[in-house]
């Protein structure tokens, strides 16, 4: 008798808390409706042990309830969470590998950036309102599209009412790829010589790529096939890394090719591209292809012993060590990038750093006997050290984060 009431009372006391909760507990039988019942879906990786998760969670908490409050529509926002000890299902599905981790999720797909900004009531709660603003810009009149933001990649759209479904496609579209590209589109009569053939939709790229616009020619009222078409124009092969994104993209686990430059030369951005693309496509999951701002990256230039003047350089940061590319004027050189890289891979630039180059034997017996017969060999380089990484300083830190492996 005691027994059956402890455990009714324990069942009542579970439901009382949970059902009190904003944040929705999030399980591998529940998790797949909750994404795709909702807009949008805030969620909190952690763990109970953790100590950064258990300063999070009434923060959370009050977060989520506030913002229920704010957005009562039903499937519109909602925050929730996951227990990884209890969840290792989920938690492995979406590879945590540090407490708390907060990811977000646009119409039941991963978002590409996890959250990585304050973790405070008032940050979470504009980090929501910033997620449910429209992510398409309406543009007044066509004059307006050549006055857009040419350093970035943008999608434009045309069409003859903001209640069409391929519209309604549209916007869910650039609500999921809002981080990688700017959505525009032209609404009605004011477009009318744009939508004479029809609505439409284009990819501009920004104008280090030095590319055409590119008409999009699948169907549009398809969510699938426009997101796909979408994603490979809005993330390109080599992207450029800023303070920003720079936590994230050491998270991928990659070694940097990194061309500094000066943001002015737009050439030589363009001329690293097209390298990149013809030659060192099939490296791309083994390393990241980035280029930073050298006027503002100044502290990996001095690194390497250089500075802004020296611009534009390539070096490789493998997260041990920053390694040089010899030379620019052999950028364009067929094989020579490619073989930089391919270096790193074999280890002969960590070796070579280290130690010079390996002493070579004489083979000619010829010329290579000296007076006691011995073989003469080329004497080692005195060992050097590369410069240390700079990069591996910006993956996630130990003071904000339980760590549970070394990703890099």
């Amino acid at each position: 008798m005691k027994s059956l009431l402890f455990l009714t009372i324990s069942v009542l006391l579970f439901w009382s808390e949970t059902s009190s909760q904003s944040a929705i507990e999030l399980n591998r039988g529940n998790i797949d409706s909750v994404l795709a019942s909702n807009d949008v879906v805030f969620v909190n990786f952690y763990a109970n042990w953790c100590r950064f998760s258990q300063m999070l969670k009434p923060i959370f908490e009050d977060a989520a309830k506030a913002v229920k409050d704010e957005f009562p529509t039903q499937g519109q926002v909602t925050l929730a969470a996951v227990d990884c000890d209890r969840e290792n299902e989920v938690s492995q599905k979406y590879h945590i590998s540090k407490y708390p981790t907060l990811k977000l999720f646009r119409h039941g797909r991963l978002a590409k950036r996890e959250y990585r900004s304050q973790r405070s009531k008032d940050a979470f709660i504009q980090f929501i309102r910033e997620q449910l603003k429209d992510p398409v810009v309406q543009l007044p009149a066509p004059a307006d599209v050549a006055k857009l933001d040419t350093s970035k990649r943008s999608i434009i759209g045309y069409f003859r009412s903001t209640t069409s479904p391929e519209y309604q496609v549209y916007q869910r579209v650039a609500s999921a790829l809002r981080d990688d590209c700017s959505f525009y589109a032209g609404i009605g009569d004011s477009f009318k010589d744009e939508l004479t053939t029809g609505e439409s939709i284009m990819f501009r790229p920004s104008k280090s790529m030095g590319d055409d616009d590119m008409l999009y020619l699948g169907t549009l009222g398809n969510f699938d096939l426009l997101h796909t078409w979408s994603l490979d124009k809005c993330v390109p092969l080599v992207r450029e890394i800023t303070f920003e994104n720079g936590e994230e993209l050491t998270e991928e686990g990659l070694p940097f090719l990194i061309l500094f430059h000066d943001p002015k030369d737009i050439e030589v951005v363009q001329k690293f591209n097209d390298v990149i693309s013809r030659e060192l496509m099939q490296e791309k999951g083994n390393i990241n292809f980035l280029t930073a701002d050298g006027t503002k990256f100044t502290h990996p230039l001095h690194h390497l012993n250089k500075t802004p003047k020296d611009l534009p350089l390539i070096a490789i940061d493998s997260f041990r060590h920053m390694y040089l590319f010899p030379d620019m004027k052999e950028l364009t050189d067929p094989g020579r990038l490619l073989r930089f890289v391919q270096d790193l891979h074999s280890g002969r630039l960590h070796r070579e750093f280290h130690h010079g180059p390996d002493p070579v034997t004489q083979t000619n017996t010829q010329e290579g006997k000296a007076a006691g017969g011995q073989e003469q060999t080329q004497p080692a380089k005195k060992k050097t050290d590369p410069p240390e990484s700079t990069f591996k300083k910006l993956k996630p830190s130990e003071h904000r984060y339980t760590i549970l492996r070394d990703e890099l």
